[in-house]
């Protein structure tokens, strides 16, 4: 009789688990097997030139008119030029800014390495057993040494006389 009152509250529990519904977004585990939402980008809607002699010529590999142009788009949404941007989506005004920080040389793989040693360390900051089970949320767990306290380093540039025009005054200010 006692195993059975067990084995019914192990599936008592077991359901009320179930209806837990769809772990946390920061999930480490969470979109392994999902498509990139960021990847996907909207084209633009089809209109006809005011002059057909615009159109690019077609070729394999080559662009469009509809071609999707994020950095260009955000440029000009933001009040900016877009004509000014270079082909590397770099403005004319920030390429010697863009030069100097590449001085001592670029990893042109770094994506690449940042994503190997990201990837080491989520295997070794992994859920926890009773995580695993419970599907809890250990994003802010596993990268909780790495995080700045905001508070904490808008204190320490105020107290360094910098100004932080986009956060709340010090208190000496109030």
């Amino acid at each position: 009789m006692r195993a059975i009152w067990q084995m019914m509250g192990a599936v008592a529990l077991f359901g009320v688990a179930a209806c837990g519904g769809d772990p946390k977004l920061t999930n480490l585990d969470r979109g392994a097997r999902s498509p990139d939402e960021f990847s996907v980008l909207p084209t633009k809607p089809l209109s006809m030139p005011p002059d057909l002699a615009v159109l690019p010529a077609p070729t394999p590999g080559g662009g469009n008119i509809t071609d999707p142009t994020p950095m260009a788009d955000a440029v000009g949404a933001l009040g900016g030029n877009p004509a000014a941007l270079s082909d590397r989506g770099i403005g004319a005004a920030d390429q010697a800014l863009v030069a100097y920080a590449g001085r001592n040389g670029t990893d042109s793989g770094i994506r690449e390495t940042l994503a190997a040693e990201d990837l080491k360390w989520r295997q070794r900051n992994g859920p926890r057993p009773l995580e695993r089970l419970a599907g809890s949320d250990v994003y802010l767990r596993a990268y909780e040494r790495m995080a700045l306290d905001p508070y904490a380093e808008q204190l320490r540039w105020q107290r360094a006389g910098a100004r932080t025009p986009s956060g709340p005054p010090s208190s000496a200010e109030d």
